[in-house]
C-alpha cells in the first residue's frame, strides 16, 4: 500500500510538470508573437510621422521690391497645412501706386489656402504680372517651410508669361507705361514693377 501510494503521488507531479511546461511554452510563443507584431509598427510610426509632415510651422517672409519701397509676403504654416497668406509692412504709398496688388494676393491665398498647393493657381490677365510676382514670393517663402527640402512642388501658373522674376514697363503687352493713377495693370509698370527680392527672413514657431 505504502509502494503504491508513492507512486501515485508521483505519477501527480509529472503531470504537473507536462502541464507547467506546456503552458511555459505556449506564454513564450504569445510573447514572440506580440513582440513581432508589435515591434515594428512602433518602429514604422516616426518614420511616417515624418512622412506626413510637409512644414516646419512658423511665419515666414518673402520681400518683394517696390521701387524704393517693399513690401512682405508673410505665410502661416502648420505641420501640414498653409494656414494664411497676406502682405505686412503695406503702407498707404505702396497701396496707392499699386492697387491691384492687395486684391491679387487676396485671390491667390483664397486659391491656395483652398487647395493647399501651388498648381493650377488661376488669376486674371489684367493683374498678370502682379500676381506672377507674388506667386514667386509665396513659392520662395513656402521653401523656406518645407520639412524636406524640395519636397514642395513648383507653382503652375494659368495664363502666366516670362519675365516673373524681373518685370518692367518694357514687358507690358503694349510696349508702354500708363499713368500712375490708373488702376489697369499697366499701373505699377509706370515705374519700376514689382520685383521678388528673394531676402525674405523667416521665424518658426
Amino acid at each position: 500500500m505504502d509502494m503504491s501510494s508513492k507512486t501515485r503521488i508521483v505519477v501527480l507531479h509529472l503531470k504537473e510538470l507536462i502541464y507547467t511546461g506546456i503552458f511555459a511554452v505556449l506564454g513564450i510563443l504569445f510573447l514572440l508573437l506580440l513582440v513581432i507584431m508589435f515591434l515594428p509598427a512602433k518602429s514604422g510610426a516616426p518614420q511616417d510621422g515624418k512622412e506626413s509632415s510637409r512644414f516646419v510651422p512658423g511665419k515666414y517672409t518673402t520681400s518683394v521690391i517696390l521701387g524704393n519701397s517693399s513690401v512682405d509676403v508673410e505665410v502661416v504654416v502648420d505641420a501640414d497645412n498653409i494656414n494664411s497668406i497676406r502682405l505686412v509692412n503695406l503702407d498707404e504709398a505702396v497701396t496707392t501706386m499699386y492697387p491691384l496688388m492687395e486684391p491679387a494676393l487676396n485671390d491667390l491665398a483664397a486659391q491656395i489656402c483652398e487647395s493647399q498647393s501651388l498648381e493650377d493657381v488661376s488669376y486674371s490677365e489684367d493683374n498678370k504680372y502682379t500676381s506672377q510676382v507674388l506667386l514667386e514670393a509665396i513659392s520662395s517663402a513656402l521653401e523656406k517651410a518645407e520639412a524636406e527640402p524640395g519636397s514642395f512642388p513648383e507653382p503652375s501658373r494659368s495664363g502666366s508669361g516670362s519675365g516673373t522674376q524681373d518685370l518692367s514697363g518694357s514687358e507690358s503687352e503694349s510696349g508702354s507705361g500708363a499713368s500712375s493713377g490708373s488702376e489697369s495693370e499697366e499701373s505699377p509698370q509706370s515705374d519700376p514693377a514689382p520685383q521678388n527680392a528673394d531676402t525674405g527672413t523667416d521665424s518658426a514657431e
